[in-house]
């Protein structure tokens, strides 16, 4: 196999969760166009949603689900749809998320509650269950969507961090132990990337300009721009990859 068929991800079945829109839309299309069928699964996601045709339009198959990650029933509920629909799983992409911007001493129990359930438990009930499916196999990928606030503090985001924080250490100890059965378990830390997720700090003139003053390359980062660490790691090419965070930040960190 040459380096580029390394890339390749023909004959896998991708899950990806929050696919509907930003970051998840992209990285669905990009494991989609590597070769990927997809499992896409979102709060809100349609029947008839645009990420389906766009994948299917690549010559590829679309399953697509709604899952309110926030809530447990409905999370386990999803992954017993999946295993009764789907054979077999080879990668695992947990990219759905939420984000609510409160400074701490506002920062009330539902807020917490929703964001940690969101970002941090769920992800680790798929990967428990569907990683563990791997595992008992002996192969699959599983990627996190991290964030440079699991290094860094953030302002006025405590859950926020907790759980990208939390995500960092879980991409740690689930390649620790899953490594030798062959699941490769890594992350993906976006730096400051136009999506909605970040509409209120470019809104914000003052504090959107301090952060595009930080950032080398000089400007906010696309959704696209992670397309390519995505399929990489999604890959063979990255089969000794693993407990790893991967930033794509266009420079923050090394700041």
């Amino acid at each position: 196999m040459n380096i580029l068929q390394q890339f390749r991800l023909d004959g896998k079945t991708a899950l990806v969760t929050g696919c509907k829109r930003g970051i998840g839309r992209a990285l669905t299309l990009a494991l989609a166009e590597a070769g990927a069928d997809i499992i896409g699964v979102s709060a809100t996601l349609a029947a008839d949603d645009e990420v389906a045709a766009e994948v299917r339009a690549l010559g590829r198959k679309f399953s697509g689900y709604a899952c309110d990650f926030s809530k447990r029933e409905e999370l386990y509920a999803f992954i017993s749809k999946v295993r009764a629909d789907h054979q077999r799983l080879d990668i695992l992409l947990n990219n759905a998320g939420a984000i609510k911007r409160r400074p701490a001493a506002d920062h009330d129990d539902a807020l917490w509650d929703e964001v940690l359930e969101t970002n941090l438990t769920a992800p680790f009930i798929l990967s428990r269950e569907l990683g563990g499916d791997m595992a008992r196999r002996g192969s699959g990928k599983i990627i996190f969507i991290a964030s440079l606030l699991s290094f860094q503090g953030g302002v006025n985001v405590p859950s926020y961090t907790a759980s990208k924080g939390g995500v960092a250490r879980l991409v740690m100890a689930l390649s620790n132990e899953w490594a030798a059965r062959g699941v490769q378990v890594n992350g993906i830390a976006p730096g400051y990337i136009a999506t909605d997720n970040t509409a209120a700090l470019r809104a914000d003139g003052q504090r959107g300009a301090d952060i595009l003053a930080r950032i080398p390359a000089g400007r906010w980062g696309a959704a696209e721009d992670l397309q390519g660490a995505a399929v990489f790691l999604s890959s063979s090419a990255a089969d000794y990859v693993t407990g790893t965070i991967l930033t794509v930040d266009g420079g923050w960190m090394g700041r």
